[in-house]
């Protein structure tokens, strides 16, 4: 597979004429803030920021391209953590961005479905839905500025993975155009489609590597009538464990959210985040933040939740709980979980690992890793916070108080983060849950993944998109020979 080549000034004319001034951005104070990812950790650089407002506007982006053998680097909000939507820094690749393009084309609640274009803002989505008395069950704390094109290339989770699963599993139909310019046209929201390899599912996830989504089919379900929002303090992960469990006895399904946060993390917040407040009266080791939510017609998910947790107190499985009284404080809890990630970033650079391993290990792995890996590395600090019941957390590593933090994850970082990317690996996990893999995990994810994965990934890459111009150094590492991607 042969390099792409630098665009060529023929080629930005072509693109300009065809775009218009819109769509054409070379204006470095425009161009600049999407340069750069949201952890500040890589800058690209780029001819220009490509920005068309349709789907034939990408075919014949994408053609030209393919023509001049240019690469190009799809971009949805930039809210992703791990470079995939970073441009490379020799400026040898166009920015292509979709977020002009956000038109809800179609919705209905008959179909319990909706057709998004790329563009569209999660948070968009989530009011259009509520429009028609349906919700699109899948949310995180960028649901303003993410796009439905970013989530559906990342396979995003959420915090409410726990019930309706991740991307994947509410994605119907994609749209999107290939790497030779040809437009796959699968949008049809049918629920039983076995026409062979599913291509929505390998577009899904595949970091714009493979093509560029440009509108998605999407599952929608019934609106929620009530929700009850507790933060409940427990003594360590197995009791959070214990009372997922049981809470799922006692309300079938209600329970969608089941957010675990240690105390060093709630610290981070109520220092770092402006109006936050500490839930309880006194601080646990560690937390859970449930939410369970009834539909129109069931039962109030409130008293069920507020008894299971009165009788876990008895018990001894829940040290302390509160229950939101209206939906102010409901979103005053979530705001805690929800500014984890921008109270890290505030506080300063730390080690990020997006982990997953089997739920029944979670419990186990957070104290023996943390005990482990906070002794290997003395004066360090994990914050582990996330999706319990999915079994993926968000395992970071915070620098001594007292050792300047760029300089100490210069010296430490590599190997700390391969530390605990072995750790998750004996026991069967996984790197990358939620995340991707982009460019930040590249010679991880080659290190660790089984030859014959990487041989199918490789193999799948260069079938669809021989040229290698769709996201080049993402995802897919190199072939031990230096073969390009």
């Amino acid at each position: 597979m042969s390099r792409p080549h630098a665009p060529d000034p023929l080629l930005l004319d072509r693109l300009g004429a065809l775009l218009g001034p819109q769509g054409f951005v070379t204006d470095p104070d425009l161009v600049t803030p999407w340069l750069t990812d949201w952890r500040d950790r890589y800058r690209g650089e780029t001819p220009a920021l490509l920005a068309p407002s349709s789907t034939a506007q990408v075919v014949e982006v994408v053609r030209l391209a393919a023509e001049a053998r240019v690469a190009l680097v799809p971009q949805g909000g930039n809210t992703g953590t791990v470079g995939g939507a970073t441009p490379p820094a020799d400026g040898s690749a166009l920015l292509l961005s979709l977020r002009r393009m956000n038109r809800i084309r179609a919705i209905s609640a008959e179909d319990n479905a909706v057709i998004a274009e790329a563009g569209v803002i999660l948070s968009d989505l989530h009011d259009a839905a509520a429009a028609i008395g349906r919700r699109f069950p899948l949310s995180l704390a960028a649901k303003g500025s993410a796009t439905i094109g970013g989530l559906v290339s990342t396979n995003a989770g959420g915090t409410q993975v726990l019930r309706f699963g991740p991307m994947r599993a509410l994605v119907l139909g994609i749209e999107a155009v290939l790497p030779d310019g040809s437009l796959f046209d699968g949008l049809a929201t049918l629920r039983k489609d076995n026409r062979g390899y599913d291509l929505r599912q390998l577009l899904t996830g595949a970091e714009g590597t493979l093509g560029v989504v440009t509108a998605a089919a999407l599952r929608l379900v019934p609106a929620v009538a009530a929700r009850a929002v507790a933060w409940v303090g427990v003594p360590d992960p197995r009791a959070a464990l214990a009372l997922l469990r049981r809470l799922e006895e006692r309300t079938g399904e209600a329970v969608e959210s089941f957010e675990l946060v240690p105390d060093n993390a709630l610290a981070l917040v109520l220092r770092n985040i402006g109006g936050t407040r500490a839930p309880l009266s006194e601080p646990c080791p560690w937390n859970v933040l449930v939410e369970a939510v009834g539909t129109a017609g069931g039962p109030d998910p409130r008293d069920a939740l507020e008894q299971t947790l009165a009788a876990a107190i008895e018990d001894g499985l829940v040290v302390d709980a509160t229950l939101a009284a209206n939906e102010a404080q409901a979103e005053a809890l979530w705001a805690l979980r929800e500014s984890i990630s921008e109270a890290e970033k505030i506080d300063g650079p730390s080690l990020k690992h997006d982990i997953s391993v089997p739920v029944s290990e979670m419990p186990a792995f957070l104290e023996r890793e943390r005990e482990q890996i906070e002794a290997r590395y003395p004066g360090s600090r994990i914050i582990a916070f996330g999706h319990l019941g999915d079994g993926n957390i968000h395992f970071n590593l915070l620098p001594p108080e007292d050792a300047p933090r760029r300089p100490w994850i210069a010296e430490h970082g590599a190997a700390a983060s391969a530390l605990v990317h072995d750790r998750v690996a004996a026991v069967g996990g996984s790197l990358s849950a939620e995340h991707g893999i982009g460019q930040a995990k590249l010679d991880e994810f080659a290190r660790l993944t089984d030859p014959v994965r990487l041989n199918a990934l490789r193999a799948i890459k260069r079938a669809i998109d021989p040229l290698g111009i769709m996201n080049p150094g993402k995802l897919v590492p190199l072939a031990s020979g230096g073969e390009d991607q």
